[in-house]
């Protein structure tokens, strides 16, 4: 993967259809998504439980961008390479799920994937301060984790204001996880943000027969934010 700064729309996999996750990746990838977001959720560390690597060992063949996978599980350092071996380009895990969030970030790239820490909503920005060296993304949770389909928390938008000037040069990525539409996708973009995780925004009204939906969700959020 090649660093830059264009904005991605990364749709969560967490809204599409169970039973046709190949086709639903397939889809929303023709239809112009940039990568593939996969929420793993452990049932304790967020409430509720969805994906292995198994899984996504299994939907790998069908992503032709990037698989960022998103790790909300406690504890995590046992999975990476697990996660890593089913594909993963990106792992994220959670500052507040790892006692040892350096030895974390460091697991995830010599595993050969790129590196993300993932902030909670009440989760301040200088919490990654002594992290910047060692992540090649910053994901802002926009939500509380564990469901798709809440409510956009407008706080994380000044967050994303403070880890755009603590980044700096720095070649890292801010992505926006929860509550990503038309409507708050400029907010975070003109924060400093280039990563969207959309699910409800993108899969809401489509579906593998109606892969067309997917492409006019995709393009709404191309449009609020212009390009």
């Amino acid at each position: 993967m090649t660093f830059d700064r264009s904005i991605k729309i990364a749709p969560s996999i967490l809204s599409a259809d169970f039973a046709n996750f190949g086709k639903e990746i397939e889809a929303i990838e023709a239809q112009g998504c940039d990568w593939v977001h996969v929420d793993v959720m452990d049932g304790h560390f967020v409430p509720n439980l969805t994906f292995g690597p198994l899984l996504c060992d299994a939907i790998r063949k069908h992503i032709k961008t990037v698989m960022d996978v998103h790790l909300m599980i406690a504890p995590v350092d046992t999975y990476i390479e697990a996660y890593a071996a089913a594909g993963a380009d990106v792992i994220t895990a959670h500052i507040e799920a790892s006692p040892h969030a350096h030895r974390t970030m460091q697991a995830i790239r010599a595993s050969g994937c790129k590196a993300g820490i993932a902030l909670n909503p009440a989760t301040p920005a200088e919490a990654v301060e002594y992290l910047l060296d060692m992540v090649d993304l910053i994901c802002v949770m926009a939500v509380n984790p564990g469901f798709g389909g809440q409510k956009f928390i407008r706080s994380q938008v000044e967050k994303t204001k403070k880890l755009r000037q603590m980044i700096g040069d720095r070649p890292i990525n801010i992505e926006i996880d929860g509550g990503v539409t038309p409507e708050t996708a400029p907010l975070v973009t003109d924060a400093g943000a280039d990563i969207l995780v959309a699910g409800s925004a993108v899969f809401k009204g489509g579906s593998v027969d109606k892969p067309e939906v997917y492409g006019e969700n995709i393009r709404a959020i191309r449009s609020a934010i212009g390009c």
